[in-house]
C-alpha cells in the first residue's frame, strides 16, 4: 500500500515584519532555528503568515528564502492561493519555479453563494490540470465560509496532481468520514492543533500548524508518541498542549502566535494592518501556557 507523501509534523511560518515591510533577514534567522526541530516541513504564505495581505513580490522573496535556507531533510509548502482560478493558476506556476514540494491552495471564497460544489471542483481541476507542482488542498471554513463536501473532495482526490488535504475545520466527523475513502497515498493534514492526538489515532497522516511554529518539539513529540502507540503519554501532552493553543488559534491569532515567538526568542514582531497587537491581558495568558510547558522560563 502506498503511503502519504506527506507525513509528520508541518509548522505553519510567520510572516516577519519591521513596521510593514518584510523582514527577510528575521525570516532566514528563524528558519536556522526552526531547521535544528524535529519539523518535517514549514509552509510559507499559509494564513499564519498572512498572506493574504502581502503582494506577489513580498510572496516571492520569500519562498525563494526559505528555498535557501532549509534543510534538505525538510519540504517546503507554499500558499498560492487567488480569488480567481486564473490568477491561481499563474501565481502557482510562478512558486513551482523553485524546488517546493507542493503548492497549499484554500478555496475562493468572495462570492461564497455563486461557489457550488460543481463551482469549486472546475476550480480545483482547472489548477491540477495546469500547475506543475502537486496541490494541497486547504479546507477552513471558519475564514472563508466555504467547506468541501465530501463527494467533492472523493472526485478532487483521484486527480493524479492533487496529493492531500489541509483539514482545519476542527471537525472530526469530516475526518471519520472521509479518511477510508481517500486514496492510500493520499495526505489528510490537520490544521487543527487541539485535535492532534484525536486527529492522528483516526488516521491522518500529519499536521500544518500555527502551533508547530512556536511549540515544534512538543507536536512532533505528541506525533511520535502516537506512531509508536504510546496512547496515554500523547494523550496527557495534548491536554498540556491545549491551552497555548487555544490561545494562539482561537483566542488571540496571528497576533497571539508572533507575540509568542518574540517570548521563545525568535522573531514575531507586528503583524501588518489592520491586524491589531496582542492586548496585555492576552500577553500574560501566553506567557503563563509558555511556562507551563517548559518553554518559557
Amino acid at each position: 500500500m502506498s503511503q502519504p507523501l506527506f507525513k509528520g509534523i508541518f509548522a505553519a511560518l510567520t510572516t516577519p515584519l519591521i513596521g510593514e515591510d518584510i523582514s527577510l533577514t528575521a525570516f532566514r534567522q528563524n528558519l536556522n532555528w526552526y531547521n535544528k526541530t524535529s519539523l518535517d516541513g514549514y509552509v510559507v504564505l499559509g494564513s499564519t503568515g498572512e498572506a493574504i495581505l502581502l503582494n506577489d513580490r513580498d510572496s516571492l522573496q520569500l519562498v525563494e528564502e526559505a528555498v535557501k535556507v532549509t534543510d534538505r531533510g525538510k519540504k517546503i509548502i507554499v500558499g498560492t492561493a487567488r480569488e480567481s482560478t486564473r490568477l491561481t493558476i499563474e501565481f502557482t506556476n510562478q512558486v513551482a519555479q523553485f524546488p517546493v514540494s507542493a503548492v497549499l491552495v484554500r478555496t475562493p471564497s468572495y462570492y461564497k453563494n455563486l461557489l457550488t460544489p460543481t463551482a469549486l471542483k472546475e476550480h480545483y481541476l482547472r489548477l491540477a490540470d495546469a500547475a506543475n507542482k502537486p496541490i494541497i488542498l486547504y479546507n477552513i471554513p471558519q475564514n472563508t465560509g466555504i467547506s468541501f463536501d465530501l463527494e467533492t473532495l472523493f472526485q478532487l482526490a483521484e486527480h493524479p496532481n492533487i496529493v492531500g488535504i489541509k483539514d482545519s475545520s476542527g471537525n472530526l466527523n469530516f475526518l471519520v468520514k472521509a479518511i477510508p475513502h481517500l486514496p492510500s497515498d493520499f495526505s489528510f493534514l490537520l490544521g487543527a492543533g487541539g485535535l492532534m492526538y484525536s486527529g492522528l489515532t483516526l488516521g491522518a497522516s500529519g499536521g500544518i500548524l500555527a502551533l508547530a511554529a512556536v511549540a515544534p518539539e512538543p507536536c512532533c513529540r505528541l506525533f511520535q508518541l502516537v506512531q509508536e502507540n504510546k496512547h496515554t503519554e500523547a494523550q496527557r501532552l495534548q491536554l498540556q498542549l491545549a491551552p497555548l493553543n487555544s490561545y494562539l488559534t482561537q483566542e488571540y491569532g496571528i497576533p497571539g502566535i508572533k507575540y509568542a515567538l518574540d517570548q521563545r526568542g525568535l522573531y514575531g514582531g507586528p503583524t501588518r494592518s489592520p491586524l491589531l497587537s496582542v492586548s496585555t491581558e492576552g500577553q500574560a495568558k501566553i506567557n503563563q501556557a509558555l511556562k507551563e510547558l517548559g518553554l518559557l522560563d
